[in-house]
């Protein structure tokens, strides 16, 4: 299935376009930090960020520089954070709400690109971040509360989202992210799925958010090991039919999603955008050849290499960090070891949910990843890939959200 039939766009005729389409623009010369940052701009679809705002941050921000990526969005979020609070203590609570919720994105937006565990702006961030989201909750009237999922000696920060429009007892969708957004900037998922009837659970997993940068918890493969737990709460919700639970991953989420759909049973429906059958071989195809022979020689010789390349590689220096956090990885070679055990190949044909996997044909991080899942899985499937006539075909539809929505939710409808 493809999102819709391919039509004709003509060649670019400015000059700010190199390439055949939109997603040639590049806002900053760092491939990853382009794609957060459109995925902050597209934000404003729905009042999670503006863009002149999104640019004045972009004005500071140095190509793979950690520190001006955070003080620049740090600085839109306090400015919103005053103006919000000054509008509330004046009873101008509209207002106060609109500059809250802009807030929030933007004190989650430093942190998506800087990853020093031991910095207390991390979680000061976070907390602001919350602190500012649970206002605008509150202040907007918006069907959504914070409730702490039991998970280990610990708990996962969550947002449940009750739909308006639910009758009786309604579905629910569990819905989390990958290794970088944070489950409340994706509202095209859950503002969606409230619109259609659906309940959502929007999850901070470990190795995100704030379950991350507060509580601590980082990655692990065998996700259903934190998904069962998820589900054992949402069946014994008031208003939730148990016997419609649906699960939707995103970026590193449509691999560990399919994982928990594996081993939990209670999900029916399953959507990972996009697919990964395996994490490790696409993120090594990223990296330098010498590294890849760093690899065979074992340990000693690839933790060499990673920290040789690393000295000359903003870029790379920051990604082994950064998933050395995330995956509580004590060296690089561990790390790519725990990268190699997200395998779905002997997994996969234990999923029973029906199942949508997404793709796109700009999709950066997971070339071939998701139609490799797709052929691995046995239950009822469908394949959707957002070509350029939609707009959308970035990693995770970055800068396509309305598009996403549309598609993806069009699909659950009747599943769900």
């Amino acid at each position: 299935m493809t999102a819709p039939e391919k039509t004709g766009t003509g060649p670019s005729v400015n000059p700010l376009f190199p390439g055949p389409h939109w997603t040639s623009f590049r806002f900053i010369d760092s491939d990853v930090m382009d794609s957060q940052f459109k995925h902050h701009l597209g934000l404003a679809l729905y009042g999670m960020s503006d863009i002149g705002e999104c640019l004045e941050a972009l004005r500071t921000i140095g190509v793979d520089d950690e520190e001006s990526w955070l003080r620049a969005w740090t600085a839109r979020a306090e400015i919103l954070q005053e103006r919000a609070e000054l509008a509330e203590k004046e009873g101008r609570l509209i207002s106060a709400a609109s500059s809250y919720l802009r807030a929030s994105t933007y004190w989650r937006a430093g942190l998506i690109h800087f990853s020093f565990p031991e910095d207390p702006r991390i979680k000061a961030n976070a907390l602001n971040s919350y602190h500012c989201y649970d206002r605008y909750l509150d202040l907007a009237d918006y069907p959504g509360e914070y409730v702490k999922i039991p998970y280990e000696n610990s708990f996962l920060p969550s947002y449940l989202y009750r739909s308006p429009h639910a009758e009786g007892a309604a579905p629910v969708l569990i819905f989390f992210q990958g290794r970088d957004a944070w489950p409340e900037d994706t509202r095209w998922v859950y503002e969606g799925a409230m619109r259609r009837g659906y309940h959502c659970l929007a999850v901070q997993c470990p190795g995100q958010g704030m379950a991350l940068r507060v509580n601590g918890l980082t990655f692990r493969h065998d996700w259903e090991n934190v998904i069962t737990p998820v589900v054992d709460v949402v069946v014994a919700l008031d208003g939730v039919d148990p016997d419609r639970i649906g699960l939707m991953g995103s970026s590193f989420g449509g691999h560990l999603a399919p994982r928990a759909a594996a081993f939990e049973k209670r999900i029916k429906v399953l959507i990972a955008n996009p697919g990964y059958l395996q994490w490790g071989p696409p993120i090594r195809a990223q990296l330098p050849d010498v590294l890849a022979e760093a690899w065979e020689a074992g340990p000693d010789a690839f933790n060499a290499a990673i920290a040789a390349v690393g000295e000359h590689s903003a870029l790379i220096e920051w990604y082994v960090r950064d998933s050395a956090w995330k995956h509580g990885a004590g060296s690089a070679y561990e790390l790519f070891a725990e990268f190699d055990a997200c395998d779905l190949t002997d997994v996969a044909g234990q999923i029973e949910a029906d199942t949508l996997i997404m793709d796109g044909t700009e999709e950066a991080y997971s070339e071939g990843q998701a139609e490799l899942l797709y052929d691995a899985l046995t239950c009822p499937k469908k394949f959707l890939v957002f070509d350029e006539s939609t707009t959308a075909q970035l990693h995770c539809q970055a800068g396509g959200e309305a598009t996403a929505a549309e598609f993806t939710l069009d699909w659950l409808d009747g599943r769900l």
